[in-house]
C-alpha cells in the first residue's frame, strides 16, 4: 500500500494551485489592459490588450473560453489578490510535510519559462519533473529516486502552436537568464532548426510535438510559431500524452503554475515508450525510469479511486492500432509485479493474458 498524504496538505496543494494561477494571471495581464473574445473556427478564446503609451497595444493569447479556470479568472480579474509571502509559506509547509519539488535548476528553468508566458501558450511540462507533480495531485507519496533527471522536456500540440498567434521571447535569451552558458543544439536533420539547448554540464532543454498521424514527420523538426523561434522534435505517441492536460503547481519558491499531461496518461505513454528505448546504457536506464514511473502510478491511481480514468486512457491507447498494442503488450512484460497487480486491477477481464504475451515473447 501506499502511504497516503494527510488531507490538509492536499487540501493545502490544492489551493497553492489555485493561488499561484491567480499570481501568474496577474504577472501575465496588468491591470491597466483589457480582455477581448476572438472567435476561430466556431470557438471562442480570449485574449488580453495592453495598450503601450502611444496609441497602440499588444494583444497576447489568454487561453479558450471554454476553459472555466481562465474565463472565471477573467470575469474577476479586478478581485484578484496575490501574497508572495503567503505563497511561499504554502510550500514550505507542504515540502516540509514530504512532498517533493524540482531541483534547483529544474525549478529555475520551468519558471522562467513559465514568466515568459509559455504554458499561457498552452505549452505542457512533460517527463520526471512534471511526475514530481503527482503525489501532490493524488495525494500519494512518491519516491524522489524515481523523479531524478539531468534534463528539462516541454511539449506543445502544433495545431495550438500555429493558432494562438502569440510567442514566447526567444527560448534562448529566457535560458540565459538562468544560465549565460546555454547554447543551440542544431536539429541533425536539419542544422537551420533548433530543438534543444544545452549548458556547460550538460543539461539540456528539449521541445517536443506530436507527429500529426503520419510517419512522414518523424525525425524531422516542426517549426513552432509560438515558441520564440524554436522548433520541436516530433514524435509518436506524444499526442496521447499530452492531450488535456491539467493544471497543477510545481513546489518550487512560491510555487509555479504548469500544466502536465494527465496522470492516467502519462502512465500509460511511459508504457509504451519504455519498450522503444534505444538499447544502448543510456536507453536502458532511460527505460527502467519509464518503467518505474508507470507501475508507481498506476499503483497510485488503483489506490485513491481514479481506476476509470486509467481504463479510459487505457482503451483509448489500445483502440489505436496494432504498434499501440504492440508497444503495451511490450511494456507489460518488463513492468513490476506490483504494477501488473494494479492495472489487471483497473482492467479487469480487460487485461492481456500475461502468460500468453511471455509465450509469443519467446518463440519470436
Amino acid at each position: 500500500m501506499m502511504r497516503e498524504i494527510d488531507i490538509s496538505y492536499r487540501t493545502m496543494f490544492a489551493e497553492l494551485t489555485q493561488r499561484t494561477l491567480d499570481g501568474q494571471f496577474l504577472a501575465d495581464f496588468p491591470m491597466e489592459g483589457w480582455f477581448v473574445t476572438v472567435t476561430v473556427k466556431d470557438r471562442n478564446y480570449w485574449y488580453f490588450d495592453l495598450p503601450d503609451g502611444e496609441g497602440k497595444y499588444k494583444r497576447s493569447y489568454v487561453g479558450p473560453e471554454s476553459d472555466e479556470e481562465i474565463t472565471a479568472r477573467v470575469k474577476a480579474h479586478k478581485q484578484i489578490k496575490d501574497d508572495l509571502r503567503e505563497r511561499r509559506r504554502m510550500v514550505s509547509t507542504l515540502r516540509r510535510a514530504g512532498l517533493p519539488g524540482p531541483d534547483t535548476f529544474a525549478g529555475d528553468i520551468t519558471k522562467a519559462l513559465a514568466d515568459a508566458g509559455l504554458f499561457r501558450l498552452r505549452a505542457v511540462l512533460i517527463g520526471s519533473v512534471a511526475f514530481s507533480t503527482y503525489a501532490g495531485m493524488l495525494g500519494v507519496r512518491l519516491p524522489s529516486s524515481a523523479m531524478q533527471t539531468g534534463d528539462a522536456d516541454f511539449a506543445q500540440d502544433f495545431a495550438i502552436s500555429a493558432g494562438v498567434q502569440d510567442s514566447l521571447p526567444p527560448i534562448l535569451d529566457i535560458l540565459q537568464s538562468v544560465d549565460p552558458d546555454f547554447r543551440t543544439v542544431p536539429h541533425q536533420a536539419d542544422k537551420a532548426k533548433v530543438v534543444a539547448f544545452q549548458n556547460g554540464r550538460g543539461y539540456r532543454v528539449e521541445f517536443l510535438t506530436g507527429n500529426r498521424g503520419s510517419d512522414e514527420y518523424t525525425g524531422k523538426p516542426s517549426p513552432m510559431p509560438a515558441l520564440g523561434g524554436a522548433s520541436a522534435e516530433n514524435l509518436r505517441f506524444l499526442d496521447f500524452l499530452i492531450y488535456e492536460p491539467v493544471r497543477t503547481v510545481l513546489l518550487f519558491r512560491e510555487g509555479v503554475n504548469v500544466l502536465v499531461p494527465a496522470p492516467e496518461r502519462y502512465a500509460v505513454h511511459k508504457l509504451i515508450v519504455a519498450s522503444r528505448r534505444l538499447t544502448d546504457t543510456l536507453g536502458r536506464v532511460k527505460s527502467d525510469k519509464d518503467l518505474v514511473q508507470a507501475s508507481l502510478l498506476f499503483e497510485a491511481l488503483v489506490e485513491t479511486r481514479h481506476e476509470y480514468e486509467l481504463v479510459d486512457a487505457w482503451e483509448e491507447a489500445w483502440d489505436r492500432g496494432d504498434s499501440w498494442k504492440e508497444g503495451l503488450c511490450n511494456g507489460l512484460l518488463r513492468l513490476s509485479a506490483k504494477g501488473v497487480k494494479a492495472l489487471g486491477k483497473a482492467l479487469g477481464s480487460k487485461m492481456p493474458d500475461l502468460e500468453k504475451l511471455r509465450a509469443d515473447d519467446r518463440s519470436k
